[in-house]
C-alpha cells in the first residue's frame, strides 16, 4: 500500500430495507428484503412487477423544500446520505479547509424522471416548454454537485460514471484522492433511482431483470433459480479521511481502506468476460495495493447480480484469483435483500461490509437453496461468526468496468 493510510469515519444509507445506517444493518441482520409491487408507476402493460423501492422517504427531512425542489430523486438520496455519514463522522465541514475536503459520488444513470417527464412535454406542448433545469436535473455529476453545495466541500469533485461499478469507483478514486494527498477528508459513494416506465423497460428488453412475481424468491444470486436482478435505489456514502488527520481530532474509526484495484474486461457491452479474468485482474490489483496476499482475504461481498452469466463468470473469476483459497472464502451477495442498486450498489455493499468486519457476523445469502454446476464455492446458506480480519467487495459494470476494494480491520 502506497502513500497515506485512509480510514473510514463515517457512513450514511438510503436502501430499500433502510433510510439510514442503523435501520439498513438492522435489516440485514433480520435476512428482511425489500421487493415490493412497483408503486411509481403503473405496471399492468410490464412484464417485471416487483422492484426494490425505498419506502417512506422525505427529503425535507434531510433538507429544505426549495432545495429538494431542484434536485431529482437521485441527488436528494446523495444529499440525505451524505449529510448522515457526515454526522456519524463527527465532522464539521465548516471547521475543516473547504478546499482539502472533497467528494467522489456518482451515479450509473441520473435522471431518467426527468427524461420521461420533459421528453413528454416536449411532444405535447412544444420546445419552448421544456424545463429550463432538465439538464442541471438530469446529470449524473448532480448527485456530487449538489453535495458539495449543501455541506460547503469545495476540495476535488468528481462523478465517475461505470454503470453498475460506479459506487466502488468512487470510493477507490476518492481514496486514491487522500492516499496521494489531494484531500485530507473525501465523502464517497454513489446514489440511483432509476424505477421508472423507461429504466424498467430497458432492463426487461436486455432480459436483465427477474419477471418473477413472488417476493421470496425474486432475486437469487447464485441459486439455481435465478432468472434476473430486480431493479433497486437509494445511496450509500462514506466518509473517507486520512489517518492522521482522523486521529488528531478524536474521529472513532470504523475500518480501514487498504487496497484498490481495477481493471477492463474489453469483451462485451453487457457481459462479463466467460473465463472471468478480468475481474479476477482487478481483485488481484486490490490485494497487491493492499500489500497483502490473497489467503489473507476472508470474506468477498460479490457482485451477485443473480443473472446467470454474472453469478457464473464471477464465481470462475474468484476461483482464478484465488486459487484452492476460494473453496475458503466466505462470500455473499446483500443484492438478496436490496435488489440492484446500480452506481449506488456497490458503496452500500461498501458499508455491509464495514459493519460486518465490525460485528464479526457475515450475513447469508438470502434465498439460496440449490447452487448448480460450476457454482460450488461457500456463498453462505447461513450467517457467518467468527474473525474477519479482511474483506473484498466487488463490483462490475455494464461495458467490462471491473472495481474492488480490500477493506481491513482497523488495528492503529
Amino acid at each position: 500500500m502506497k502513500g497515506r493510510r485512509v480510514v473510514v469515519t463515517g457512513m450514511g444509507a438510503v436502501t430499500p430495507i433502510g433510510n439510514d445506517t442503523e435501520s439498513f444493518w438492522n435489516s440485514v441482520k433480520e435476512g428482511r428484503c425489500g421487493f415490493t409491487p412497483i408503486t411509481a408507476f403503473d405496471t399492468a402493460e410490464y412484464k417485471v412487477k416487483l422492484a426494490a423501492e425505498v419506502k417512506d422517504y422525505d427529503p425535507t427531512q434531510s433538507m429544505d423544500k426549495k432545495a429538494a425542489k431542484r434536485m431529482e430523486r437521485f441527488a436528494q438520496f446523495a444529499v440525505t446520505a451524505a449529510g448522515e455519514a457526515i454526522r456519524n463522522a463527527g465532522i464539521d465541514p465548516a471547521a475543516e479547509d473547504p478546499y482539502r475536503f472533497g467528494c467522489a459520488i456518482g451515479s450509473g444513470v441520473g435522471s431518467l424522471q426527468v427524461v420521461e417527464r420533459e421528453h413528454s412535454r416536449l411532444l405535447e406542448r412544444g420546445p419552448s416548454k421544456v424545463g429550463p433545469l432538465m439538464v442541471p436535473l438530469m446529470i449524473s455529476n448532480m448527485a456530487a454537485g449538489n453535495v458539495s453545495i449543501a455541506y460547503g466541500l469545495k476540495g476535488k469533485n468528481i462523478n465517475v460514471v461505470t454503470a453498475c461499478a460506479t459506487g466502488t469507483h468512487c470510493i477507490g478514486e476518492a481514496f486514491r484522492s487522500v492516499q496521494y494527498g489531494e484531500a485530507d477528508v473525501m465523502v464517497a459513494g454513489g446514489a440511483e433511482a432509476a424505477i421508472t416506465p423507461l429504466g424498467i423497460s430497458g432492463f426487461t428488453m436486455l432480459t436483465a431483470l427477474s419477471t418473477s412475481e413472488d417476493p421470496a424468491a425474486c432475486s437469487l444470486p447464485f441459486d439455481a433459480r435465478r432468472s434476473g436482478f430486480v431493479m433497486g435505489e437509494g445511496a450509500g456514502i462514506v466518509v473517507l479521511e486520512e489517518l492522521e488527520h482522523a486521529r488528531a481530532r478524536g474521529a472513532k474509526i470504523l475500518a480501514e481502506l487498504r487496497g484498490y484495484g481495477t481493471s477492463a474486461d474489453a469483451f462485451h457491452i453487457t457481459s462479463p468476460a466467460e473465463d472471468g479474468e478480468g475481474a479476477a485482474r482487478s481483485m488481484l490489483n486490490a490485494i497487491e495495493d493492499a500489500g497483502i496476499a490473497p489467503e489473507e482475504v476472508d470474506y468477498i461481498n460479490a457482485h451477485g447480480t443473480g443473472t446467470h452469466y454474472n453469478d457464473l463468470f464471477e464465481t470462475r473469476a474468484i476461483k482464478l484469483a484465488f486459487k484452492e483459497h476460494a473453496y475458503k472464502l466466505k462470500i455473499n451477495s446483500t443484492k438478496s435483500m436490496t435488489g440492484h442498486l446500480l452506481g449506488a450498489a456497490g458503496a452500500v455493499e461498501f458499508i455491509t461490509c464495514v459493519r460486518e468486519l465490525q460485528e464479526g457476523w457475515l450475513h447469508p445469502t438470502v434465498g439460496l437453496k440449490e447452487t448448480e454446476e460450476e457454482l460450488d464455492l461457500d456463498y453462505c446458506r447461513e450467517g457467518y461468526s467468527g474473525n474477519i480480519r479482511y474483506a473484498l467487495s466487488d463490483s462490475l459494470g455494464f461495458g467490462g468496468h471491473n472495481a474492488s476494494l480490500i477493506i481491513g480491520k482497523y488495528e492503529g
